[in-house]
Parts: structure tokens; C-alpha cells; sequence
């Protein structure tokens, strides 16, 4: 199935720069690129061949689209023309949004369609912030902080015209929002592209990151991160889960299922890695909103540390209350058996 990497961020934080400095790598050979609107994206001196009004072919090989209309029929027809060899073959996709873009409904109409879930599936969330204005448009604009909540990676541009001291700055304002994406600096020569659009969604090690660690408390155990953020947050904040003793794992999958179907609206990013009784393994989880991606085992616990670390990114949740309906939950889980 083709990965397909989502570029968000808000007007004028750096999209179509990283989306170009993207296509000139030999990571993303073969790659076909959706963006808004064809004419708004300076790739002019890439191009090779026009297919037709929507699509043209680059000198690297990829292909690039126009999407005016309905996302999930752009995509059928870039695939469409991909078996027909209209377009050469490429192997993941880059779609670049609208600067004032909830991402959320993007991915939902990559996981839902009945078409494209057969062909595609989610690679990673790379959103771009501006390190001079970004955090005026946290302050101002939704949609900023719904970029930011999202994301698997975030990549700081601008960071050349701006003190170490804002940057840093900008840096935890950011964590607020999302504590477990990893961040990424521009203008920077050795810019990891591998690493920042890998189709691996999500690092169980961003549990453990600084970020996480500040927000965390411990889940009797703990619940933190939802500590008198300024009115600017828009209700939305972290919320870090540490449960010590291996989680049921059908206990733990009603929990979650019925918060989200309760609250899914407002729980714009799940992550976690557990440890499931029964399971010498962990077990890593990620999701958005009402959409959860299917559990993945790992060979090994990334650190010696094998409690289960939930992270939620939520809108108007009380953190005590998120608390309260998993350890109600978990007393509902059968003792622990001894092997003898």
C-alpha cells in the first residue's frame, strides 16, 4: 500500500519550501505530490510534461496534482491514471494543504473511503511552524494549534531570523500542545528527510521524550499535563497517562473505545506504548479523533522503563476526569493469574 505523508502548517510557515527541498532528494524519488492549488506552488522550473489541466510529471519523475475539488476523488483518479500508465509509478505520496487546513478531516477521507483504504495508507504528519510568527498564530488561529496537535513531526523554519532564546521559547509553547512529536530546524543542511517523512508513524521513544517527561505524574499512579494552560490554549492540552501494572487488554480496549466514542470529537491525538498482560512485547497505539490505527508490537522496550504511557492531546477534557474513567476501568480487569 502507498504511504501517504501529510504536510500542514499555517499561511506562510514553509510548506512548499520543505515540499521542494523534499523533492529534490533521492528519498522522495518516485513520489507523487498533491497540492491545492498547482499554481500557487512555484515547482514551475521542475516541470517536465503536462498529462492533463490537473496533473504534470516532474524532471525528478514524480508526479504532481492539482486537488480543486473533493480530495478522495483526486486521489482516485491520480491512482486510476497511475495503473493506466498515464503517470509514472510512484511509490508514497506527499499531499500539501491549505495553510488554514484542519488536517483531521484529511485523514479520515484517507482512512474511510472504501477505495483508497485498499491502496493508500497514512505515512506521517509533518507540520511546519514559522519561528517568527508562530506563536502569534497559536495565539490567534485554531487552526494552528490543530496543525500543531496532529503532528508526528514539526519542523521550525525561519529559525536563521530569530534568537536562540525565541526559538526556545516557541519550542515549549509548542510542547504544550503536542509533547511527543519530535522537532526539526530550518534552515539546516543535514535535515534528516528519511527520518522526518518516514512511513513509521510514531516513535514509541517519544514517550519517554523531555517534553513528556515534564507533563507526566505518576498513574497511582498519575495523570498530568492539563495544568492551567492561559486562555490562548483554546482548551486544548496534553495529557500524559502512566500506568504501572500490565493493562487487560480487552478492559483497556473498551476504555478507550467508549471515550472516544463519547468524545472523539475532542480528542484530536491518542499515542501510547503498554504493557498488556500477557504481552513480553509492547504494545504501541496511535489514533486521531475517532480513528485508531491498529495496534503494532515491537521487539523490544525501547527503555528499561516497561510501565504503559498513554499521551491524549484533548479539547475542554478535564484531566481528572480522563483519570478517573480509566481507573475505574481498570478495577473492572480480572486479577492477574500466577503461571502455576
Amino acid at each position: 500500500m502507498i504511504p501517504v505523508h501529510l504536510i500542514t502548517g499555517f499561511l506562510g510557515s514553509g510548506k512548499t519550501t520543505l515540499l521542494q527541498r523534499a523533492l529534490a532528494s533521492p528519498v522522495f524519488a518516485n513520489t507523487a505530490v498533491v497540492v491545492n492549488e498547482f499554481g500557487e506552488v512555484a515547482l514551475d522550473h521542475l516541470l517536465l510534461q503536462r498529462v492533463d489541466a490537473d496533473t504534470v510529471v516532474l524532471q525528478t519523475g514524480c508526479v504532481c496534482c492539482t486537488l480543486r475539488s473533493d480530495l478522495a476523488a483526486a486521489l482516485r483518479e491520480l491512482f486510476d491514471k497511475r495503473e493506466r500508465g498515464r503517470v509514472p509509478p510512484f511509490d508514497h505520496l506527499v499531499l500539501e494543504t491549505t495553510g488554514l487546513a484542519d488536517p483531521a478531516p484529511i485523514l479520515f477521507t484517507l482512512t474511510a473511503d472504501p477505495v483508497l483504504r485498499h491502496h493508500f495508507r497514512l505515512g506521517s504528519v509533518v507540520t511546519t511552524i514559522d519561528a517568527v510568527n508562530g506563536a502569534q498564530h497559536l495565539v490567534q488561529h485554531l487552526e494552528s494549534i490543530k496543525q500543531v496537535a496532529v503532528a508526528d513531526r514539526m519542523v521550525l523554519t525561519k529559525t536563521d531570523l530569530v534568537d536562540r532564546a525565541r526559538v526556545e521559547g516557541l519550542r515549549a509553547e509548542v510542547a504544550r500542545y503536542n509533547p511527543t512529536a519530535p522537532f526539526f530546524e530550518t534552515p539546516d543542511a543535514s535535515l534528516a528527510l528519511d527520518r522526518l517523512f518516514s512511513a513509521e508513524t510514531f516513535d514509541p521513544a517519544d514517550c519517554d521524550s523531555p517534553s513528556v517527561r515534564r507533563a507526566r505524574a505518576p498513574l497511582s499512579g498519575t495523570v498530568g499535563g492539563g495544568d492551567g494552560l492561559d486562555r490562548h490554549a483554546r482548551d486544548i492540552t496534553a495529557v500524559s497517562l502512566t500506568v504501572d501494572s500490565p493493562l487487560d487488554w480487552t478492559v483497556f480496549g473498551m476504555w478507550l473505545t467508549m471515550l472516544l466514542h463519547a468524545h472523539g470529537d475532542d480528542v484530536l491525538r491518542v499515542k501510547g506504548i503498554l504493557q498488556v498482560r500477557g504481552v513480553l512485547t509492547p504494545v504501541v497505539i496511535h489514533g486521531i479523533h475517532h480513528l485508531v490505527h491498529p495496534p503494532t508490537s515491537l521487539p523490544r522496550w525501547p527503555t528499561a522503563d516497561h510501565r504503559s504511557r498513554l499521551v491524549l492531546i484533548v479539547r475542554s477534557l478535564p484531566a481528572h476526569l480522563i483519570e478517573r474513567s480509566l481507573r475505574a476501568f481498570l478495577r473492572l480487569a480480572p486479577p492477574e493469574r500466577d503461571a502455576a
